[in-house]
């Protein structure tokens, strides 16, 4: 499937290829518009992305944790082949002659651009790829108020911290990031491919958005939490989350000590994924002034999902719907009908062959999805494969249309209907008369957990961010 744009039919001119607008977005959940309209952080920008094409309402990330889901995602291998588990896992030293998507779109003629987050940002930039980029801005650092805005300079570390904060939004990573990608499209010429690349960094923590951005979610309120959430949980899942529960019991010491706090920090998640949103709909207005719009094909996607106190969890670091849901949009003109909506559970993994295959670039046998081609014609074909998630070695979960199954390293295992429980409240898998329903979900698992690759040292100097 190439889709193509002849400047000049009656010439017979070499059709140019498509260009690709790649948008990353860290740490977007599932409690947008986009995907309940009920929902009370209002997406209005990537719904208007939607209109345009195909939105995936059951879309799901390949790790629940920034460095294995973008390097399993730009690479098209899982973590359960390379051994990238972690944010510090060094994943070129896994892969060391893989190509990544935008190597790939190099090799095809493309000019290959990008800012802010596209890979995993930590180590002070180290885990970029130069060699997947012509050009690249990275993301600018964070910078950070006098003094903690929360009050708690005791809680975590410096990113543990929201608020009103910096006075303009000119002054934040992302519209740095965007307004190098409104240059790019005001400034290629459109005789040659591009496939650019914005790494938008919020709702990512620190949660600081200008105070603007704040004010819509003046009265919002959080997700409801069943006191005995946590009673059927089986020892993988505590085993799993380890330390991480420090995030969720220092959040409640600091309600109790200074009531209001939860609320800010749902306020200010909010506020974080507006101003994404925003930043967002800026690339895609330069998109539609720059004369390439009608030729574009836009990806839309974000690295993982983000707990809010579900489960007694906040971040992400684990394998629920809520950690792994992410918005997924795919517009390739001539290809998906505007406004579609596909209810198949797909995962992020489809992203590296659908690309190749829309922008007639030769399949890769090494990739680990398949193309999601056959739904963008047509979001009720038929697709029977349901989408698989891992975060850590032998950690899995399984999507289906109805089903989270859930096994962990030591053997224990979740059920949930989401059919009668889409708040994953009940853990059933226990219960003998599912035992079809988890041998289904269990033919899908990885048939091999590859041994953690190394973590990548900071150089001489460095400290991790």
């Amino acid at each position: 499937m190439l889709l193509t744009h002849g400047t000049n039919a009656g010439a017979q001119q070499p059709a140019v290829r498509p260009d690709v607008l790649f948008l990353v977005v860290d740490d977007m959940n599932d409690w947008i518009s986009l995907l309940d309209p009920a929902a009370p952080i209002k997406t209005p920008h990537l719904e208007r992305l939607a209109a345009r094409g195909m939105l995936f309402t059951k879309a799901y990330c390949a790790s629940p944790s920034c460095n294995p889901s973008r390097t399993a995602t730009l690479t098209g291998v899982r973590p359960s082949t390379t051994g990238v588990y972690g944010n510090r896992s060094d994943w070129r030293r896994a892969m060391p002659t893989r190509p990544t998507l935008m190597q790939r779109f190099m090799e095809a003629g493309y000019d290959v651009r990008g800012a802010g987050k596209v890979f995993h940002h930590h180590l002070d930039g180290a885990f970029h790829d130069k060699a997947s980029f012509h050009d690249f801005q990275p993301m600018r650092p964070q910078q950070y108020p006098p003094e903690k805005l929360n009050w708690a300079p005791e809680y975590g570390s410096k990113n543990t911290d929201w608020g009103r904060w910096p006075e303009t939004v000119e002054q934040t990573i992302d519209f740095q990031t965007a307004e190098y990608c409104v240059r790019a499209l005001q400034e290629r010429p459109l005789d040659k491919p591009l496939f650019l690349a914005c790494g938008i960094y919020k709702p990512h923590s620190p949660f600081f958005a200008p105070p603007a951005y704040h004010v819509p979610f003046e009265t919002i309120t959080g997700p409801p939490l069943p006191a005995d959430d946590m009673a059927d949980l089986p020892a993988g899942a505590r085993t799993l989350l380890g330390e991480s529960d420090w995030f969720w019991q220092g959040l409640r010491k600091l309600d109790e000590r200074r009531p209001g706090a939860y609320h800010d920090f749902l306020r200010s998640y909010a506020a974080c994924a507006s101003l994404a949103d925003e930043q967002i709909g800026r690339v895609l207005t330069a998109l539609e002034k720059s004369g390439r719009s009608g030729r574009t094909i836009i990806v839309l996607w974000s690295d993982h999902g983000f707990h809010l106190g579900e489960k007694e969890h906040l971040e992400k670091f684990a394998l629920w719907e809520k950690t792994t849901h992410v918005p997924f949009i795919v517009v390739a003109p001539g290809v998906a009908a505007p406004g579609g909506r596909c209810h198949a559970p797909v995962d992020l993994m489809t992203i590296y062959p659908t690309l190749l295959e829309l922008c007639g670039l030769p399949a890769d046998p090494e990739c680990e999805g398949v193309s999601l081609t056959s739904l963008l014609r047509d979001p009720d074909a038929e697709w029977e494969r349901p989408a698989l998630m891992t975060y850590g070695r032998g950690n899995h979960a399984v999507r289906s249309r109805d089903w989270r199954y859930i096994r962990y390293a030591d053997g224990t295992e979740e059920l949930y209907d989401h059919r009668h429980d889409p708040q994953e409240w009940n853990n059933i898998a226990a219960d003998g008369k599912f035992a079809p329903i988890l041998a289904e979900h269990r033919a899908w698992l990885p048939k091999q957990d590859a041994p953690p690759i190394a973590d990548l040292k900071p150089a001489k100097g460095r400290k991790g961010q």
